[in-house]
């Protein structure tokens, strides 16, 4: 690969990590259970699934043991994907929300089956070295002897316990008699600790047919809910090939659909037809035509993406060369043109890369979706049910409403570039609609404009919110606010640090690995 800028110029204490084996992660003690893993002789698959463990235990106001997950693997000669999410229930039709706008968020009705357990369970068997049960040891030693809470799930812990206050088995597993825990308090989850046990001991098997999915069933009964015993049997995660787009001499990665990679691989498809090598980075062209490019892929995803055995737009339509150079060719370069959505998403999701010294790679990513999650925990379980389908819309007809037995629409997406058909860099941008755009600006910034990880991490970010308006974080000079104002920019200044996400990253060097990790995240890139 071309050589990359070392200089580091955004405000940031954190420097670029080098190493032969890495984890980059958003929680520091999940990052060492995954260095634990490579230095017992695993591989990043190993790392990768035992940060991903550990991640439920020490950051579960972002994800959790009922949580869904994708990935992407890179095993030296090929890039695989893995589609673990859940499908909605069987039960679960459109005329049980009669009389409503739009799908609940909270509540057994916002629940698909949770498709994470049975990715680690997947991942292992087919690229582990490590025994599965080896996996979960500091995952359950946290939740057994404690751990004590990071500044930043501080503050959104507390603001869950007012969020799940209806929410019984919520406030008797996730709160201190009825409050959040303080910044640097120690937390015990011994429900968490025994259900892992019991995962790690029958391989995911109970998860899906034994003591715990009887567990969940039972629950989901009680409740009058849709979910049912034969829907947890019944679940299978996938393996696909990955989709991609070619641009700045290197591919984009994604998995395809029902997540919003698609969406990332719109918006590079239309960038590289009108962002020239002589656009300077931070400029008001370049973040202009980012933006312009972002627009159009958000209107194609909120008419098209959906489970993709129900779009009716093909992939291979939405990427076509010819169509995304038309829609690149509207791109004023002078004026905006704004296009609202009404795509839902959440900020609160985990994000992890590994990398080990025999050219493996992992990009993973698993999340509850709206912090928790949709409020169920499983009595006696320390189960934090997703509420992804939230991601259905009602609207009749469209590919993405709601239905038995379909995926809904994903925020979580993993990245990965690869170069000449060889691995070099695995990374995401955690946190809603971010996602996205935030993969769209760091193959930018990294391909296009060589910055290494850490810087291309530490970088000012835009984001475009749903309804056409434009944050742009602090750190853009004056003059290029200033400039995307005039062209007809609703810019939105001052919005809060989790809106810009949260990356991590590892590039694969001729001698080893970089890697970055998100100053706006608690976690690190560590490696040895």
């Amino acid at each position: 690969m071309a050589s990359l800028d070392w200089d580091c110029p955004y405000p940031s204490n954190r420097s670029p990590v080098f190493a032969q084996n890495i984890v980059a992660s958003s929680q520091p003690l999940a990052v060492e259970a995954g260095i634990s893993a490579l230095r017992r002789g695993g591989n990043a698959v190993d790392a990768a699934i035992a940060t991903a463990i550990t991640l439920t235990v020490v950051e579960p106001n972002n994800n959790g043991i009922g949580s869904d997950a994708f990935a992407l693997i890179h095993d030296g000669e090929q890039l695989h994907g893995l589609n673990a999410s859940g499908r909605s229930p069987a039960g679960l039709r459109p005329d049980r929300f009669s009389g409503l706008d739009k799908m609940p968020a909270w509540g057994w009705d916002a629940v698909t089956v949770p498709g994470a357990v049975s990715a680690w369970v997947t991942m292992s068997e087919r690229f582990g070295k490590l025994p599965f049960a080896d996996l979960f040891t500091d995952a359950i030693r946290y939740a057994s002897n404690g751990y004590q809470v990071g500044p930043k799930s501080g503050v959104f812990w507390k603001h869950a316990v007012g969020r799940y206050k209806k929410f019984d088995s919520f406030q008797k597993t996730f709160t201190v008699n009825g409050r959040a825990p303080e910044v640097g308090e120690l937390v015990r989850l011994p429900d968490h600790a025994r259900t892992l046990d019991i995962i790690a001991a029958t391989k995911g098997e109970a998860f899906y047919r034994g003591e715990l999915a009887e567990a969940i069933a039972a629950d989901a009964a009680d409740h009058g809910a849709a979910m049912t015993l034969s829907d947890l049997e019944n679940h299978t995660c996938d393996w696909v090939d990955p989709v991609s787009m070619s641009a700045f001499d290197a591919e984009l990665h994604e998995i395809p659909p029902n997540g919003q990679g698609l969406m990332a691989l719109i918006s590079l498809g239309i960038l590289k037809h009108c962002h020239g090598a002589d656009l300077a980075l931070d400029s008001a062209d370049s973040v202009h035509l980012q933006i312009e490019a972002q627009r159009i892929a958000y209107a194609e995803a909120e008419r098209h993406l959906a489970d993709i055995s129900h779009m009716r737009v093909s992939v291979e339509q939405l990427l076509d060369e010819t169509y995304l150079k038309e829609r690149a060719a509207g791109i004023d370069l002078r004026s905006a043109n704004p296009q609202p959505t009404a795509l839902g998403a959440g900020p609160d999701t985990v994000y992890l890369t590994t990398a080990d010294s025999g050219g493996m790679m992992v990009s993973m990513i698993q999340s509850n979706f709206r912090g928790f999650g949709s409020g169920i925990v499983v009595p006696g379980t320390g189960i934090s049910l997703q509420n992804r389908g939230a991601g259905f819309v009602l609207e009749d007809g469209h590919p993405n409403q709601v239905g038995p037995g379909k995926r809904p629409y994903h925020t979580i997406i993993p990245g990965f570039i690869t170069r000449d058909n060889q691995p070099m860099m695995g990374f995401g941008v955690m946190g809603g609609h971010m996602q996205a755009q935030g993969h769209l600006q760091m193959m930018l910034r990294v391909i296009h404009f060589n910055q290494n990880p850490q810087a291309a991490s530490d970088a000012p970010r835009w984001y475009v919110f749903e309804d056409g308006r434009v944050a742009l974080e602090d750190g853009f000079d004056p003059s290029v606010v200033r400039e995307l104002q005039a062209r007809g920019h609703d810019i939105v200044l001052g919005s809060p640090e989790y809106l810009f996400g949260g990356a991590q990253l590892i590039v694969k060097l001729i001698d080893g690995y970089c890697a970055g990790s998100d100053h706006r995240k608690e976690g690190l890139a560590s490696g040895y």
